[in-house]
């Protein structure tokens, strides 16, 4: 199989989950198709120097991170953002008000800096381990850590520890 197929075969399986985790690091929806598209790109432009192809989702979604992150730092896409009305803080937060203290700590979330906000993703919303995250965050496990600690430390002060524990985020 060319690597023309291997790659067309790879971005076409994997585009649901490039684009998932894309759109929760950015919040937005065109930029996270924009952040798909450089990173395939990128990935299709390094694919003879993979060693191993099925490392290829890892490396894209890598290439999705860093590039989101160096779009945070320029602040290019800061200036203007379509941002729906957020709801306030829901007082004694009960089964019926899940959505909005949902909805709540998505815009909360998105006030982390990049790289909390990212290993907040890759742990809490991608479900990976420590040493994964770490591996797409080009860093180490401990880096890792005290990301998402400082992270989960920001949101609690902001929300509260019940709420964060209610999204499945915490200890």
């Amino acid at each position: 199989m060319g690597d023309s197929t291997a790659f067309a075969e790879f971005a076409s399986s994997r585009h649901g989950a490039l684009y998932r985790y894309a759109y929760l690091l950015a919040g937005d929806r065109g930029l996270a198709e924009d952040l798909v598209q450089e990173a395939l790109v990128k990935t299709y432009v390094g694919w003879h120097r993979l060693r191993d192809p099925n490392n290829a989702e890892a490396y894209t979604r890598r290439v999705i991170t860093t590039t989101a992150i160096g779009w945070w730092r320029r602040k290019s896409w800061h200036a203007e953002r379509p941002n729906d009305d957020v709801p306030d803080r829901p007082a004694g937060a009960t089964a019926a008000d899940d959505t909005t203290a949902r909805v709540w700590l998505w815009h909360e979330l998105q006030q982390l800096p990049p790289r909390q906000r990212a290993a907040i993703v890759l742990r809490y919303y991608e479900d990976l381990t420590e040493p994964q995250t770490a591996e797409i965050l080009d860093c180490s496990v401990g880096t890792v850590k005290s990301q998402v600690s400082d992270a989960l430390k920001k949101l609690r002060a902001r929300l509260g520890a019940d709420v964060v524990l209610k999204a499945g985020m915490g200890e």
